[in-house]
């Protein structure tokens, strides 16, 4: 049982830590899909800075003396296989490109949330070291949002998509 802003602090932190490693499993696997250049390298950038966040949690736990593991993220998990159906539900090309960024983009919304959270309790606790920590990774991970939803509507969707997909 959580009993307090610490424990609730550290249980966050741990559903970040399992939603970053489910990523790196999955992400490869994605990608693969994918079949525009450029949201190709959008998302080989985002694996490594993936990695990066899971490291940085992984430096927050070592301060703290803790274990990042014990956690579950059953959101990102859910999220990650509704991607997979999708997916295997949608002709490949363009259309599958953008079943991939409206995946992303709520994975993204869910980890922005969870950052933000993280952040502002990190703070309340005193934890600047890692309040500074988690708002560079909070910036990264709305830097990726805006970067698929650029492609998507600056890009790929006016390129035709929505006329390939109203044709299906």
């Amino acid at each position: 049982m959580i009993t307090n802003l610490e424990q609730l602090y550290f249980n966050q932190l741990r559903d970040l830590f399992s939603a970053e490693s489910q990523l790196i499993a999955a992400l490869p696997d994605l990608t693969n899909h994918v079949t525009d250049p450029e949201l190709r390298r959008t998302f080989q950038k985002h694996m490594g800075e993936t990695r990066n966040h899971r490291a940085r949690l992984q430096d927050i736990f070592c301060r703290h003396g803790l274990n990042p593991g014990g956690e579950e993220c059953e959101a990102v998990r859910g999220l990650i296989r509704e991607t997979r159906k999708h997916v295997g539900r949608t002709r490949g090309g363009v259309l599958r490109d953008a079943v991939l960024i409206a995946a992303t983009n709520r994975i993204e919304h869910y980890e922005i949330a969870g950052y933000g959270t993280a952040k502002a309790f990190a703070e309340c606790l005193g934890y600047g070291d890692d309040a500074d920590i988690l708002g560079t990774t909070l910036g990264e991970e709305s830097d990726a949002d805006e970067a698929f939803t650029k492609l998507a509507t600056g890009g790929m969707f006016s390129r035709g998509l929505n006329e390939m997909a109203a044709a299906v």
